[in-house]
């Protein structure tokens, strides 16, 4: 095999790698203006309710998106559903908030059961959202 076939892909990989990075670094900047509580102030002293609770959201935010591009989607296609599994997400969030009342505040207190069930709903909602990406 030619060393230049070898990276004839790169160009495209780079592209969606910035476009994926770029669309991850929204979520976060949405995700934690949209919840009440500091997940990052939260995960540096060390509560792992909040670690848990962001990490689910995150993965399932990227789950979906990882599909898309995964599937050689345009990148106009990975913006525009990169856009919905943030909203998802957002969804997602209010849906683990309005089962768990006081959730913000279980997940401050570092209640690390809430934290765990709030990623989860992320997680199950984001494979879900993954699933019904259909074009």
């Amino acid at each position: 095999m030619e060393f230049a076939v070898l990276f004839k892909g790169v160009p495209n990989f780079l592209l969606y790698l910035a476009l994926g990075s770029a669309l991850l670094a929204a979520f976060f900047v949405v995700y934690l203006w949209v919840t009440p509580h500091d997940e990052l102030r939260l995960i540096r002293s060390g509560n792992s309710a909040a670690a848990l609770s962001l990490g689910g959201a995150v993965i399932g935010f990227i789950l979906p998106l990882g599909m898309v591009i995964a599937h050689h989607a345009t990148l106009l296609s990975v913006t525009f559903w990169g856009i919905v599994a943030l909203i998802v997400q957002v969804v997602a969030f209010f849906v683990a908030r309005a089962l768990v009342p006081g959730l913000p505040q279980a997940i401050e207190g570092g209640k690390v059961s809430v934290g765990a069930f709030s990623g989860l709903v992320s997680l199950t909602i984001g494979i879900l959202n993954a699933a019904c990406q259909i074009e």
